[in-house]
């Protein structure tokens, strides 16, 4: 039998798709888009955002690993036309780009 723990990461696992940055622009418009580190699971990162977890989500943002997506980041991203990972952490759209 599956933890609850398991069970919220296998849907945060299900809701992750790809897409293209220009799909998501305003999302980041709005300030909802929330960069997430290639580093880093981008479902353990939005399983630790849907807990709470602050002690680990302050480290990742001291690391500079995880925080809102930046100008630069998203001029970078439109330009290239890049692919993302995307997952909706409610009002957050977690971002991170593809390897």
């Amino acid at each position: 039998m599956l933890s609850p723990q398991e069970i919220s990461r296998a849907k945060v696992n299900l809701e992750t798709a790809q897409m293209r940055w220009r799909d998501m622009q305003r999302y980041f418009a709005g300030g909802a888009a929330i960069f997430v580190s290639p580093d880093l699971d981008l479902v353990e990162t939005a399983f630790q955002m849907s807990e709470d977890n602050a002690v680990l989500i302050g480290q990742w943002m001291a690391a500079g690993q995880f925080g809102k997506v930046t100008d630069e980041q998203a001029r970078s991203w439109l330009e290239a036309d890049a692919m993302l990972w995307a997952v909706v952490v409610s009002p957050w759209v977690l971002v991170q780009p593809v390897k």
